[in-house]
């Protein structure tokens, strides 16, 4: 299966040596690598990037691997991410010490490699078949979107803005599946940029499926947020059409009678509501409400924000 993209993993590990050699290991099992040397630029690209699996040290010099664990665990954004220990220590204390922080495995170096492989793949298949990732973005995935939502109905100080991206079939059928998941990453990382960026630690970025993503934050921070994720799509997105593409600004799609069509190149519609056009006795009266909005986004044309009254 090397080569098919098959999930993130991220490294952390202050051991040059190791991480490259998992980083080389891993790229060649067909997965997406990024390495960090240091506990917190790992906790950094863990929030920015949404690995799938966290490999995780625990003996660094600026933040041990239980620190790590802890902080990923206690934000919003990285709970969710499974995380694998590596490490030279084998008391059961330390194991303990590990599972307590919500720690996924745990792996005694020197480690033999196809066992690491199973697990991890094990780890990967776990979190898909609870819906806790979406496979292709690495963002929480529908359960932990419904947890969000059941808990944004005991809130009082709330807003929600779900976003589609317009004309991301076409872009599909056009370039094909493998640039569909590019632009879904792509999308995924600058939506993630820009909660990093303009929202809270307990801002949540979601990826409802296809192209559908939704934030939950505080009404003072959604407009930033929907205003800021237009700008990056409009700045970021365009650059992943041809240059004949892009300098046209739409592209030609050919329907099934042999005719072709200009269909215009992809935008983001953002609808945003808060507890204010409640209230909302359960998710399904939420989300229709959030999808109206979202619709009303859509008709206004191009990259566009809706914020419901």
């Amino acid at each position: 299966m090397a080569g098919t993209k098959r999930g993130k993993i991220l490294i952390i590990d202050d051991t040059v040596d190791i991480a490259q050699m998992l980083n080389f290991y891993f790229q060649a099992q067909g997965f997406e690598t990024k390495m960090a040397n240091r506990g917190g630029d790992g906790v950094a690209a863990a929030r920015s990037w949404a690995p799938n699996l966290v490999l995780l040290d625990i003996n660094m010099p600026d933040m041990d691997g239980y620190d790590v664990a802890r902080t990923l665990r206690q934000h919003l954004r990285t709970s969710h991410i499974p995380i694998m220990f590596l490490t030279e220590r084998g008391e059961k204390s330390s194991k303990l010490a590990g599972l307590e922080l919500g720690v996924d495995d745990y792996v005694t170096k020197p480690f033999d490699m196809d066992e690491l492989h199973l697990r991890c793949l094990n780890a990967l298949r776990r979190a898909n078949q609870e819906s806790l990732t979406n496979p292709v973005s690495g963002l929480p995935g529908s359960q932990l979107i419904e947890e969000q939502l059941k808990t944004l109905l005991r809130k009082t100080n709330w807003a929600l803005a779900t976003s589609t991206v317009n004309n991301f079939g076409p872009f599909n059928d056009v370039y094909g599946f493998v640039a569909g998941d590019d632009a879904l990453k792509t999308i995924s990382m600058l939506l993630s940029d820009v909660v990093n960026e303009k929202g809270g630690d307990d801002d949540f970025l979601g990826h409802v499926g296809g192209s559908d993503f939704m934030i939950t934050t505080t009404p003072d921070r959604v407009k930033t947020l929907a205003e800021a994720a237009i700008v990056r799509f409009d700045r970021d997105v365009p650059l992943l059409y041809s240059y004949q593409d892009r300098r046209a600004g739409f592209m030609m799609v050919q329907e099934t009678d042999g005719k072709q069509r200009q269909v215009p190149l992809m935008s983001l519609s953002v609808g945003v509501i808060s507890q204010a056009q409640g209230p909302f006795t359960d998710i399904r009266e939420l989300t229709e409400v959030a999808s109206e909005a979202k619709q009303k986004a859509r008709q206004a044309g191009a990259s566009s924000v809706y914020m419901e009254r």
